[in-house]
């Protein structure tokens, strides 16, 4: 399996078993995030520890992830990336769109603080 899912009280924690994010596997990752969108899911934490290369397809992904987060009000953080990736999303000036944390513990504690934001916002 290439990439193991579990779901939480606030959201899904999407783990990459691949090595490489490509157009091997990207399809999958799509597939899968426009799943837990179409089931509710809001907010979603990919965790990318174990994945060293992404190219392009791989980059879609995350954005296609991104913008299924916030068209329901939610959100998508990305945590723990190998540092070529991270240059890729460098590169691609993809650091300011995309939610970063370099742990799965500090992912979830952003989704966490987004979501008391958002019940304050609702509150005023």
């Amino acid at each position: 399996m290439n990439f193991t899912i579990t779901t939480k009280d606030k959201f899904a924690l999407v783990v990459s078993n691949v090595d490489k994010l490509d157009t091997t596997c990207a399809p999958e990752l799509k597939s899968e995030l426009v799943y837990l969108n179409k089931t509710g899911m809001r907010n979603i934490i990919i965790d990318l520890a174990k994945t060293r290369y992404c190219d392009s397809s791989g980059l879609s992904a995350l954005l296609v992830a991104n913008r299924l987060c916030k068209g329901v009000n939610g959100t998508l953080v990305i945590c723990t990336l190998q540092e070529p990736v991270m240059k890729l999303i460098q590169i691609s000036q993809l650091e300011s769109v995309l939610s970063i944390t370099p742990t799965v513990n500090e992912a979830t504690d952003l989704l966490y603080m987004e979501e008391i934001e958002k019940d304050v916002k609702k509150e005023n």
